[in-house]
């Protein structure tokens, strides 16, 4: 049960639920008190004019009163009401002392992009795996090892690619990684040291991304974007541009494939200037309504640079993700990680070897693929019954769906999101600095919440669009 009110000239929200009427109740008003809305000496209504305003007891309330005087956020007086308590105006901090910021209320759902149901690890499938490969580990195992990462696990990542991905997919061209962003860090080092100035991205992304890039002494610079995707064809004009970072088969976020039209001229671009396509295949395995669409790599070995991960088909606590590199760019990106693998963990390695190799794997996306399939669906659905005027775009596919708002509200939707305890981000979160302002959407993740919150936030979102 969700109530407002404005019966004493403040503005007021309470979110209440089950049987916390009377907490709710308290947790607004002690709000209200500490942000000023309402200031010290304001009368409060009736406890009985209050409850009929609330539709709730007037012994609800009278408690809540009761508690409020107790603590010394309220005061009461026979014939003068109940008031905002004066209290003294708090001392400033001595000069030079920081003073430590309130910490913030957690959301009570989250529908953040880029994590998968954590609830749905193979706990029991990982445990057999993880066994069986500590049974059969070779005594070196344990000791320093490949800087390219376990054998075991490149070779049958060189399999599972090429048949599930497209990807041709040597093992010795394969580099294990602690995740994407530390594979990220290894190109953007090597193409330093090639002398790139600058590598390309889309106007939509992570930040953290192109942080990185940046960090490494390398400029950004963002290719337009339409309904289409990227737009690759303005990439030999960008002179100063020795590659680009792209998201071709699912693009982040805003859910697009790249147009066939478009890959080939990256492609074409690549071959032509030299430059590299690093490909960020975050989440290829999931697309809901058809095959998916192969990687990019599988057009030129040579000049894309495939960059995979288990962080959405498994989990990002995992630290696991890997690179396949171009024959030329093995070498660089070795000395680049260091001369002995000290990042990912050798058990983990081997015990993703043997997830995939038993079949486990494919079992596991299998089953996460109608999970968030009907995750979608229902999403889809409730939006129609509920909010029609909303739009879904991109395709079906991933673990995130773009909503499409009416011009100006994004923000206002996202502010009405947390007064209902939902954590949502904006498509404007994800736009590059250099990219022209586009239309107001949401970026929802469908995939985050387990399924006892799921219903929940799926209610919380409904009653905050417009």
């Amino acid at each position: 049960m969700t109530d407002s009110w404005a019966t004493f000239g403040a503005d007021l929200h309470v979110e209440v639920r089950g049987s916390g009427l009377r907490s709710g109740l308290m947790d607004a008003l002690r709000e209200a008190v500490r942000t000023g809305r309402l200031a010290p000496g304001t009368r409060l209504p009736s406890s009985r004019s209050l409850a009929v305003d609330l539709g709730i007891a007037r012994n609800t309330v009278a408690d809540a009163y009761g508690e409020l005087v107790a603590e010394g956020w309220l005061t009461a007086q026979q014939g003068s009401g109940t008031r905002v308590a004066r209290r003294a105006a708090p001392r400033k901090p001595q000069a030079g002392v920081v003073r430590a910021r309130p910490p913030h209320r957690r959301p009570t759902y989250s529908l953040h992009a880029g994590t998968p149901d954590l609830a749905s690890f193979p706990r029991a499938e990982w445990l057999k795996a993880a066994r069986r490969a500590l049974t059969a580990a070779p005594h070196e195992a344990f000791g320093y090892g490949d800087s390219r990462g376990r054998i075991e696990l490149r070779t049958v990542l060189a399999d599972y690619l090429a048949r599930a991905r497209g990807v041709y997919a040597d093992p010795e061209r394969i580099v294990i990684c602690s995740g994407f962003v530390h594979g990220l860090m290894l190109m953007g080092k090597v193409l330093r040291q090639r002398r790139v100035r600058e590598v390309a991205v889309e106007s939509y992304g992570l930040d953290v991304h192109w942080n990185l890039l940046t960090e490494a002494g390398l400029r950004t610079p963002a290719l337009p974007f339409d309904e289409l995707g990227s737009q690759t064809g303005e990439l030999a004009a960008l002179r100063g541009v020795g590659a680009v970072l792209m998201t071709p088969a699912h693009q982040f976020p805003m859910g697009v494939p790249l147009h066939p039209d478009r890959r080939a001229a990256a492609v074409d671009w690549a071959r032509g200037s030299g430059g590299l396509i690093l490909e960020d295949d975050y989440d290829g395995e999931f697309r809901y309504d058809r095959q998916p669409v192969g990687a990019l790599q599988g057009l030129d070995p040579e000049r894309v640079v495939y960059m995979g991960t288990a962080s959405k088909s498994l989990a990002p606590g995992l630290r696991l993700a890997w690179m396949v590199l171009p024959d030329e760019l093995v070498g660089e990106v070795i000395e680049a990680k260091g001369s002995v693998d000290w990042v990912s963990s050798a058990l983990d390695q081997l015990t993703l070897a043997e997830f995939i190799a038993s079949g486990a794997y494919d079992r596991h996306v299998r089953g996460m693929r109608l999970r968030y399939r009907r995750r979608r669906d229902q999403l889809v659905r409730a939006l129609a019954e509920r909010a029609p005027d909303i739009r879904v775009s991109g395709i079906a596919a991933g673990l995130h769906a773009v909503l499409e708002l009416p011009p100006g509200t994004e923000g206002s939707v996202i502010q009405a999101a947390a007064w209902q305890g939902l954590a949502v981000e904006g498509v404007s979160r994800f736009r590059h600095k250099d990219a022209p302002t586009g239309r107001d959407a949401l970026v929802v993740g469908y995939a985050t919440p387990a399924d006892s919150g799921w219903a929940g936030a799926l209610d919380a979102l409904c009653r905050a669009l417009p």
